[in-house]
């Protein structure tokens, strides 16, 4: 299928979560125009960063699998920016990048047909748990447990993956993983590589 996409680094989306977006860009303005005007749906995608800085440069290559995501609220503000609420519809794998007219990049992708209501093991949802909270500590966050205890495996699992403090890469590959008990692995070395504080300046290290 042909989708229009946003490419945008370390913003993440996965199927049955949402987004919020505020679009700026006159480019990215005609895109959400356009895709009001057919299915309202794009697609988020991350580019590769250059080995220079952590900023992706204009028209860098893009990473293989994104979320193609519907259009739910819209904003639309009188300087012609957006404010829009973006729901996931489903993982897909690039095919090509296509030659457009438009403003905005297009690809060419397939979606990945990711199985149904996917749970852990009653010892995977322990192991991830007990991780979570000493990652939340060290990193000062304030957490409800209460509610997280109430969450099912796969809204618990990709909402903490899409909305994790670690970098591009890192959240690349919670997207790239093969199902939901892979990402729960991941997620828990991830905590535990980037779990660490730096005394000085509170910041997530690899250190």
């Amino acid at each position: 299928m042909r989708i229009s996409i946003f490419p945008l680094t370390g913003a993440i989306l996965y199927p049955g979560l949402q987004l919020p977006l505020h679009i700026f860009e006159p480019r990215y303005q005609a895109m959400i125009k356009d895709a009001l005007a057919r299915d309202r749906r794009i697609g988020m995608i991350q580019p590769r960063l250059s080995l220079k800085g952590t900023r992706a440069e204009e028209g860098a290559p893009l990473y293989q699998i994104g979320c193609l995501g519907k259009i739910g609220e819209v904003e639309a503000l009188e300087d012609g920016r957006f404010n829009v609420m973006l729901e996931g519809i489903a993982r897909f794998r690039m095919l090509r990048e296509l030659e457009a007219a438009t403003p905005f990049r297009q690809i060419e992708a397939e979606l990945i047909e990711d199985a149904s209501g996917q749970a852990l093991s009653p010892v995977e949802r322990a192991c991830f748990e007990r991780e979570a909270r000493r990652f939340a500590d060290a990193q000062g966050y304030a957490v409800d447990w209460e509610a997280v205890t109430r969450l099912d495996d796969e809204s618990l699992i990709d909402g903490v993956s899409q909305i994790a403090p670690f970098d591009a890469a890192a959240k690349q590959a919670l997207l790239e993983a093969d199902d939901l008990a892979a990402r729960c692995e991941l997620l828990v070395q991830l905590m535990q590589f980037f779990g660490r504080r730096d005394s000085d300046e509170g910041r997530i290290t690899l250190q």
